[in-house]
């Protein structure tokens, strides 16, 4: 089983360096990404916490 008779060939060094370079983009995009939604997701529940405290405070009185 040669690599040739599948039509695979090894990737070139230039190949791999674009590869690894991307990769690096991608993970940098994804983790900005995460953070982002993570942001919004805990000011949603700081909003939330505040209105659920402000119609117990309300109840209270």
């Amino acid at each position: 089983m040669t690599a040739h008779k599948y039509g695979w060939k090894p990737p070139t060094a230039a190949e791999r360096e674009a590869q690894r370079v991307f990769k690096e983009t991608d993970a940098k995009v994804a983790m900005s990404e995460y953070e982002r939604i993570q942001a919004a997701f805990h000011a949603n529940r700081e909003r939330l916490k505040a209105e659920r405290l402000a119609r117990e405070a309300e109840a209270a009185a």
